[in-house]
């Protein structure tokens, strides 16, 4: 904590902040999520394979 004396003799005490910290967005979907959609489209390929072969 930092400690700084006002005119008068009055101390005035501030936290010390943590830094910041920039986040840059990304532009393109994560790893994780192009995973999930690449198995949900061989799921649901699939799904109407069986189908059509059942059917």
């Amino acid at each position: 904590m930092t400690v700084t004396e006002e005119s008068g003799g009055r101390l005035n005490a501030f936290a010390k902040e943590p830094e910041i910290e920039v986040i840059t967005s990304k532009s393109f979907p994560s790893n994780d999520s192009r995973q999930f959609i690449l198995i949900g489209t061989i799921l649901f390929i699939g799904i109407i394979g069986v189908y059509w072969i059942i059917k």
